[in-house]
């Protein structure tokens, strides 16, 4: 059997001997397999996952009806949503093959076969199976890529990163919760730029960076004379940002003093510089971020409730480094090609013992601390791989020893039998079913496995 024939996999779903062999005939080229009415074509849809099927409409018990082939069609579009089920019913059947086609068949064809015709109905329902596949794979695999500068491959993060892209075109403020160097300030820059308002500007300010003292100018703005030093009118960063976004970076670091001010300006949308007058309407849409837990810090009196929901109409907990699954060792490639061309080095790798480490090792400094340590080691690596001692970790206690794909799949085999077998309270026949393989297959699985 050749690569086409595995990729072309077609059911034929014919009482009639002599129709099945013609069918099998016409398609030699395609996987071709055959049932003859709806428990064994259910069957054989659940183990083959055929991309397309052929079905008489007039299946037993009702071969002279359409009863039976239409409440096949159901369950098989059910179970295989993405299949191209092409009916094949008589003359006088055309209602029913109309029928058919609203409850979403891809086609019909009339009887008496017409090879030439039903193979280009075929031949076209694969061609628009495989390009719905390969377009679901190609937004499948863009989905981790989605926002700039974000590398990463764990299934929570992809998550984080879909959240990102349906509530970045609202206007909804929005918190991201995390430890420091988990990336907070790429997703607010991602929430910007896949935003309505990225022709606008998006202005930051760090909290925990500016004193108290110059905090409130820094975000409100001020007049000419307002204080010593004010020699000139100055809008301040949320000013600013009008009709763009206003991040506010380390939101937890707000003095108690400002908060009602900026609660003031969520809940109104004007902003009052200091020794001004004027109420100023300013349209932004504010993203925070903070790695401290603001709900203890309520419960300690150094943050406003009330402003805690104002800031938190959506807010999303980025996970740490060392709970994302083989992000650390994605990035340390990332950062050493990028830093192999900065530094000119002409080739470069990690050895094994690195790559344990780096799997190994927890990253408290998140992101920053493992970029950090890439740039250090490929600058001071001597040769041309990258050690554990050229990063600055132990060699991991236990090193990752490879596991194969058999010995995971064995694993998740020899689980589901048990639960399937439970389910079914130990029918052999049920549960080949449930698992869409024959009853000796599933014999010889329990076998392999020790299981009676």
């Amino acid at each position: 059997m050749n690569a086409n024939q595995i990729q072309k996999k077609l059911l034929v779903i014919e009482d009639d001997p002599g129709l099945q062999k013609q069918l099998r005939w016409s398609f030699d080229d395609c996987n071709v397999a055959v049932a003859s009415d709806r428990e064994s074509a259910l069957a054989q849809v659940r183990r083959h996952e055929p991309a397309v099927v052929t079905m008489d409409l007039g299946l037993p018990p009702d071969p002279d009806g359409a009863t039976e082939g239409l409440a096949t069609l159901q369950q098989i579009l059910a179970v295989a949503p993405d299949t191209k089920v092409i009916v094949l019913t008589g003359n006088q059947n055309h209602e029913n093959a109309l029928k058919a086609i609203n409850m979403g068949a891809y086609d019909f064809h009339q009887k008496p076969l017409d090879a030439n015709v039903l193979s280009l109905i075929v031949n076209r329902a694969f061609y628009l199976h495989r390009l719905q596949r390969e377009n679901r794979e190609l937004l499948k695999s863009s989905s981790s890529t989605a926002i700039p500068g974000l590398i990463t491959n764990d299934p929570g993060m992809v998550k984080i990163c879909q959240q990102i892209e349906r509530i970045a075109s609202s206007d909804v403020t929005v918190t991201l919760l995390g430890e420091s160097g988990t990336g907070k300030e790429v997703l607010a820059k991602a929430l910007h730029q896949l935003s309505d308002r990225n022709s606008k500007r998006m202005v930051a300010v760090n909290c925990a960076a500016i004193p108290e003292s110059l905090l409130e100018a820094e975000l409100f703005g001020y007049e000419k004379g307002a204080f010593s030093g004010a020699v000139k009118q100055t809008p301040g960063k949320i000013e600013l940002a009008q009709g763009g976004t206003f991040f506010l970076d380390e939101i937890g670091d707000l003095p108690l003093s400002l908060q009602a001010k900026l609660l003031r300006f969520l809940q109104e949308r004007v902003i009052e510089r200091i020794g001004g007058r004027e109420l100023i309407p300013v349209d932004v849409r504010i993203v925070c971020a903070t790695h401290q837990n603001l709900k203890k810090m309520i419960e300690a009196g150094t943050f406003r409730e009330d402003l805690y929901y104002r800031l938190c109409e959506i807010s999303i907990h980025i996970p740490a480094l060392r709970d994302r699954i083989g992000d650390a060792v994605l990035l340390a490639h990332h950062f050493k090609n990028q830093f192999r061309v900065k530094e000119k080095r002409q080739s470069l790798n990690f050895s094994q013992d690195a790559l344990d480490a780096i799997g190994s090792y927890s990253w408290p400094g998140n992101i920053r601390e493992i970029e950090n340590c890439i740039k250090r080691a490929v600058i001071m690596a001597e040769g041309s791989q990258i050690t554990a001692a050229d990063l600055g970790l132990q060699p991991a206690a236990d090193s990752f020893a490879p596991v194969t794909l058999r010995e995971v799949r064995d694993k998740a085999e020899h689980e589901m039998l048990i639960k399937v077998l439970a389910r079914v309270n130990g029918n052999v026949a049920r549960a080949a079913e449930l698992l869409g393989v024959t009853r000796p297959t599933l014999y010889d699985l329990m076998n392999r496995h020790g299981l009676k």
